[in-house]
């Protein structure tokens, strides 16, 4: 199976657009999103094609294909108006050997780790910022923002597919792949 990986769109249509252009050519099975759906947040400014009304009418048509997990931006009200489910705090994507644990960031990451085995994937965005960084005991994962990236990266994507994880550049050709072995 395909994914597309993406997190924190934030409410941009411009890029929300993007994204599904880019979900398309890929070809990809099922979309994953990390949260922060519809609103930009307080610490944000407001990104390209701020148009939350416009993600939705972007995204429901998908709900077939897509599953999220709620980020520090999404609420109930946001729930009401989406056609499929945003308010879980984490899911779990089963691979060959190992679990890729989906959640944004603002609750479990790097520092408040949440149950995980040796060789699991902790998959989450939040910080805008993409990152492959092993630890000793499970791997930690982000693909970075769709459309207010931080730290001079890009707004981008990722693809996981045969247990390669690929970042894409909502702008740019693939520019970076690296099989993890388990």
């Amino acid at each position: 199976m395909k994914y597309l990986i993406a997190s924190d769109i934030h409410g941009s249509a411009f890029w929300c657009r993007r994204l599904l252009n880019a979900f398309e050519k890929e070809n990809a099975d099922r979309l994953i999103l990390l949260g922060d759906i519809l609103y930009h947040g307080p610490r944000n400014d407001l990104p390209d094609g701020y148009a939350p009304k416009e993600v939705i009418e972007h995204l429901n048509p998908l709900k077939d294909k897509i599953l999220c997990v709620r980020g520090n931006c999404d609420t109930e009200v946001d729930q009401m108006v989406l056609e499929f489910p945003i308010m879980a705090d984490y899911a779990i994507l089963e691979q060959k050997t190992y679990l890729v644990y989906l959640t944004h960031g603002h609750v479990f990451n790097e520092q408040h780790l949440p149950p995980l085995a040796p060789g699991d994937v902790l998959l989450h965005g939040h910080t805008h910022v993409p990152v492959l960084r092993e630890h000793e005991t499970y791997t930690y994962i982000n693909p970075g923002s769709v459309a207010i990236p931080k730290e001079d990266s890009w707004h981008g994507y990722m693809i996981l597919e045969d247990g390669v994880y690929t970042w894409k550049s909502l702008e740019e050709a693939d520019f970076m792949s690296r099989r993890l072995s388990w």
